[in-house]
């Protein structure tokens, strides 16, 4: 499903690798169940490819990491945010152009 390059955060593993992380990680929130998010899996695909040893960039399923979803107030799948120094610093929720999340990480290299 995923590429090598993306991580699959948890529940149990989401404090260290992605608010304990040295430097700016992308966190896709989906479900197996959502078609947008199906559609926007190949986009973090190759942003995964193009952003490596740069950005951290992997996939948390909501229905299998309820705590998570809640914690950040998940709503409305997918939402992708951008996490820097344990923080979100930018949040894009829906499907939306590879372009649009570019913009995003750029601004937090």
């Amino acid at each position: 499903m995923a590429a090598d390059n993306v991580q699959t955060f948890t529940d149990g593993n989401f404090e260290t690798t992605v608010l304990k992380a040295g430097g700016p990680v992308l966190v896709d929130f989906w479900a197996e169940w959502c078609g947008p998010c199906k559609r926007l899996a190949p986009t973090i695909d190759q942003l995964a490819g193009e952003y490596a040893g740069k950005v951290t960039i992997g996939k948390l399923n909501v229905d299998d990491n309820p705590d998570t979803a809640f914690k950040f107030q998940i709503r409305g799948i997918p939402a992708v945010l951008l996490f820097k120094g344990g923080k979100v610093v930018e949040q894009v929720v829906g499907l939306a152009p590879k372009e649009e999340f570019k913009k995003a990480i750029d601004k937090h290299l």
